[in-house]
């Protein structure tokens, strides 16, 4: 003992610096899984090996975007209840300018273009009047769309298929929804790191005073990594229920910011994933825009049958089968061309009216806690093993310098 003390007191330095230096490992083994979860977006090294590496969540974008999808549409939202928030009349409100400017460029584009001697034959007081009769069955047709559209939802817009297809094809996006919501969690992870480590550091300091075995270093400074990434992760969900012991409670970081978690999370959902742009796109271009795009050409068709029909004492032209076939196809493709402009005039108030985020906020707060769990989860749980062996491989090497560094 007296040759360990007389060791301790010459070398009190390099002793020191052993909890600090392992404190040191077990942040930069930390920070360095963090940035290995998110970073690159795309995969950089030599393709085919496993020489180089891709983000763990952009890696497995299209699964976690799936996951997220399936807990934003079966937990969080209803897009029935987001659609019945809007008003049909207070729609046709916001838009009324903007439809009625369309709907005079689109009969005088498509009367000029597909039966210029009607257009030709009308006096101007009587073009006027037919445009005007024209925008005044214009609100109309937006509450049938609007009618139809929620009567007929779930045959119009699929909004798994929308969430999936922006979460992968933007894959910053995910990892945005996935960091963002987790900050304070990764902050946890780093600082961890430091307070293990430094604690497994005044253990290896002694173990390393008394043996001098040159093999102790490495070993410990692998176990830190390895224990004290797996240690920090499993902090964050468990437990998922508060423990307490005393004054003091025990209960997973994530659980324990779910009200924080909830309102971020919505806002993120409402400001990137559903909002208006992106439910038009998926209404107007998504796998099931056939069925709107039918419903609006058939509602323009009828309205149009039924214009031809008045215009025709006042011109005493005759609109033969095929020629008003060919107007209604022109007047129904102009009119899904200028819709997503249309609508883009009422988006506020849609944005308002549907409150996706606050609809989110609400029924995350509801879950059990394994449900709330799998929102962050499965970003730790694809490739965690690597995220923690990394840490293992960091460790021992800072052990082996530690040793090289002891001896000379």
């Amino acid at each position: 003992m007296e040759a360990v003390a007389d060791d301790l007191a010459r070398n009190w330095p390099l002793y020191a610096a052993i909890p600090v230096v392992a404190a040191l490992i077990g942040y930069v083994t930390k920070r360095v899984a963090i940035e290995m979860m998110f970073k690159p977006l795309e995969f950089v090294g030599i393709k085919g090996t496993f020489l180089g590496w891709q983000g763990v969540v952009p890696r497995h974008g299209g699964r976690m975007a799936a996951v997220a999808t399936d807990l934003l549409t079966s937990n969080l939202l209803d897009v029935r209840d987001v659609f019945d928030r809007i008003d049909p009349d207070r729609i046709t409100r916001e838009i009324e300018q903007p439809l009625l400017r369309a709907v005079d460029e689109i009969a005088r584009d498509v009367l000029t273009e597909c039966h210029p001697k009607l257009w030709e034959a009308l006096p101007q007081m009587a073009r006027e009047l037919l445009i005007k009769q024209l925008q005044a069955t214009s609100p109309k047709l937006v509450r049938q769309v609007m009618d139809e559209l929620r009567s007929n939802l779930d045959e119009v817009l699929d909004v798994k298929h929308m969430s999936v297809r922006r979460l992968t094809s933007d894959k910053s996006l995910l990892v945005r929804l996935i960091r963002e919501t987790s900050r304070p969690e990764m902050a946890f992870i780093a600082r961890s790191g430091i307070y293990f480590g430094f604690v497994l550091g005044v253990v290896q300091s002694v173990v390393w005073a008394l043996t001098k075995n040159p093999i102790v270093m490495p070993i410990f400074g692998a176990s830190i990594g390895l224990f004290t990434d797996w240690l920090a992760i499993k902090l964050i969900f468990v437990p998922r229920e508060p423990i307490r012991f005393g004054r003091f409670t025990l209960h997973g970081k994530f659980q324990r910011r779910r009200a924080e978690v909830a309102r971020q999370y919505g806002e993120m959902i409402a400001n990137e994933l559903l909002t208006v742009p992106n439910l038009m796109e998926a209404i107007l271009r998504g796998p099931r825009s056939d069925r709107l795009v039918a419903m609006v050409r058939r509602m323009v068709a009828d309205a149009v049958e039924e214009q031809a029909e008045a215009a025709r004492p006042l011109a005493g032209v005759a609109i033969g089968r095929r020629r008003l076939e060919e107007i209604k196809r022109a007047a129904a493709e102009r009119a899904l061309r200028r819709l997503p402009d249309t609508v883009r005039h009422a988006e506020d108030y849609l944005t308002r009216a549907m409150d996706v985020a606050n609809m989110v906020e609400d029924r995350m707060l509801r879950l059990t806690p394994v449900e709330y769990e799998e929102l962050l989860r499965p970003a730790f749980r694809q490739d965690e093993w690597k995220l923690i062996a990394v840490g293992g491989v960091i460790g021992f090497v800072v052990g082996e310098l530690q040793v090289l560094l002891m001896l000379h």
